[in-house]
């Protein structure tokens, strides 16, 4: 039986920049020193974020954007704090738009490896319209 999702993997090309980019938009806390895990043949970076397990892992970036994505809920009234920290690292990023009046609003961006993030102020009810 499945109990919940483990982690998310990430292949980034520059683990410095990515971890800077997690840390400075999801306040990702780093688990252990980049230099402390001796036990993976790769260049692995762990952290949590809002208690979800990421790891970094040194590579080749994807050559195309796809709207395969990563997604994580924040507060509504914190959208303005989000879409701050998006400018302040000098990223590219759309707003979803709603299907639904009084539905979540999305932010939408990709890190440099062309991973696509999503922030996301609703919940799947929200989303199906079935919270009301």
């Amino acid at each position: 039986m499945i109990e919940g999702v483990s982690h998310i993997g990430l292949v980034v090309s520059d683990l410095d920049h990515t971890a800077h980019l997690l840390t400075r938009i999801f306040d990702a806390e780093e688990i252990l020193p980049h230099d402390a895990d001796s036990s993976s043949a790769a260049k692995d970076r762990f952290f949590r974020i809002a208690g979800l397990w990421v790891v970094l892992t040194e590579g080749s970036s994807h050559p195309d954007r796809t709207h395969d994505h990563v997604a994580f809920k924040i507060p509504r009234e914190d959208l303005e704090e989000y879409r701050s920290r998006i400018r302040s690292l000098g990223l590219e990023f759309s707003e979803g738009h709603s299907r639904v009046p009084g539905q979540s609003i999305s932010l939408y961006f990709h890190d440099d490896d062309n991973h696509l993030f999503e922030l996301q102020t609703g919940t799947l009810e929200q989303r199906l319209g079935i919270d009301r």
